[in-house]
């Protein structure tokens, strides 16, 4: 690459870098091309990005990003995952792929403007996705409306039951007004 093409490539990974809201640098020393491929297909099927960087690159892109503290102490290969939608999702896909492919392996990652290590990394992993998340909280907003109705209804209905035991045993009197 001639010096004009390796600063539109830095500048292209710089925009990338500022919308992305999850970002993970990985080392990919030793992985097949047929590893690779399963990991792209991955790692493309929860919306986002991967690809293989140099570390200089990486570092000149990074200015001026939440990446750039990280970006500093790279060494050896390194590939760049980052997602402007859910890094959940890109978490546990890379999470389940390093399980099968031991190779592959964490080197930082940057979530939503802050930087994480390998144990924050797998806990988010462990969380449930969005939409979970979210009907989770749709439930909790519910709940109180459904159990203040049920307990209406219930009301309702006992008093419905208690009148109707009341007709049948004759226990209010009729009057008689003609």
């Amino acid at each position: 690459m001639d010096r004009d093409q390796k600063k539109k490539s830095a500048e292209e990974l710089h925009g990338e870098l500022l919308k992305a809201k999850g970002i993970v640098l990985s080392g990919f020393q030793g992985i097949t091309v047929s590893q690779d491929f399963e990991l792209r297909r991955k790692i493309s099927a929860t919306g986002a990005h991967y690809k293989v960087v140099k570390n200089s690159l990486i570092e000149r892109a990074a200015k001026g990003t939440p990446v750039e503290p990280i970006a500093k102490k790279l060494a050896g290969t390194t590939s760049v995952a980052l997602t402007e939608t859910d890094p959940v999702a890109l978490a546990k896909a890379l999470t389940e792929y390093a399980k099968e492919n031991p190779i592959f392996t964490f080197k930082s990652g940057v979530v939503e403007g802050r930087v994480v290590n390998l144990a924050d990394f797998n806990a988010l992993a462990t969380l449930p996705s969005r939409e979970a998340l979210l009907s989770k909280v749709l439930f909790l907003f519910n709940s109180p409306g459904q159990r203040v109705a049920s307990t209406l209804s219930g009301v309702a209905r006992n008093l419905a039951y208690v009148i109707s035991q009341a007709v049948k045993e004759k226990k209010f009197q009729e009057t008689a007004n003609s």
